[in-house]
């Protein structure tokens, strides 16, 4: 069901969570081999942020059409939401790394991932308790 809210919230996960593979949260210098050297840091910069933002990306896609069983939509929600705080704890792990630092307009990105799984998650349990509500007045 496409027109649930929770479905909106979860795609803007997908989207946020695909955009960061492509724009940056920080740039910075950093330092290899002695010598300072220009970095950004996107989710494909570091191995750990690459995996976890691949599977948010991943895990939102496929809670959107599990509509269906909203017990299991709830922990793969909350699975998601885990996934989000680590990442986001993760970029500012490796943005302390990194000096001369500056956050980028992108780094609000992984936050909207964390949004967007927190708002889901919250609208599926309205759901799911109004459907029991109703089951019980039968």
């Amino acid at each position: 069901m496409i027109q649930r809210k929770q479905t909106l919230w979860l795609l803007l996960a997908t989207v946020a969570a695909l955009l960061s593979f492509m724009f940056p949260f920080a740039t910075g210098k950093g330092i290899e081999k002695g010598l300072e050297v220009d970095k950004v840091l996107k989710a494909d910069s570091h191995f750990l942020l690459l995996i976890l933002t691949g599977a948010s990306l991943v895990l939102s896609a496929v809670t959107i059409f599990l509509y269906k069983d909203r017990q299991l939509q709830i922990k793969l929600s909350l699975v998601g939401l885990l996934l989000a705080l680590l990442t986001l704890v993760l970029y500012i792990t490796q943005l302390n790394k990194l000096s001369k630092s500056t956050l980028a307009l992108f780094c609000i990105l992984p936050v909207a991932v964390l949004a967007g799984y927190f708002m889901a998650f919250r609208d599926i349990r309205k759901d799911e308790k109004l459907v029991k509500s109703l089951d019980k007045l039968r």
